[in-house]
């Protein structure tokens, strides 16, 4: 994680509303050799993933050391990703992510499956699976001449 992306998570304000959610709903904070805050106990009911990212604040349900460490350090990649993600669309990050699982849910019937957010930051790392297009969309991509899937 370069220094220049979380500094600009912070410009673009989406690390504030990170600590505000943090503030709000998680516990004990610890933060990365990277400078990300790992936010822990966070107690409301969505989303319902084990942990997620809002600027350069990872939430995490269980106590912040646990996603710190080393058997977990894909998932922390994957969230770190996320960051980066975030230093690139600031506060634009929430309704493209949004509009990205509706699409993926669409598609598939998973809200992560083809999420472009959750591959870039690396699927399986973020504990999604693959799934199978639905069969009017693996009929529609073979339509378009591309490779079901």
């Amino acid at each position: 994680m370069s220094p220049l992306r979380r500094r600009l998570t912070w410009i673009n304000g989406s690390t504030l509303v990170g600590l505000a959610i943090a503030r709000a709903a998680a516990g004990k904070r610890l933060r990365t050799p990277e400078g990300v805050i790992v936010a822990g106990n966070y107690r409301l009911s969505v989303p319902k993933q084990k942990c997620f990212t809002v600027g350069a604040v990872i939430m995490t349900r269980t106590e912040p050391e646990w996603l710190l460490a080393p058997e977990r350090a894909e998932l922390l990649a994957h969230e770190m990703r996320h960051v980066g993600q975030y230093a690139v669309l600031g506060p634009l990050f929430f309704p493209a992510y949004w509009v990205a699982c509706g699409w993926s849910y669409l598609l598939t019937r998973s809200y992560g499956a083809r999420n472009v957010f959750e591959r870039r930051a690396g699927l399986h790392a973020g504990g999604y699976r693959e799934r199978p297009l639905r069969p009017w969309a693996a009929k529609a991509s073979t339509l378009m001449g591309r490779p079901r899937s």
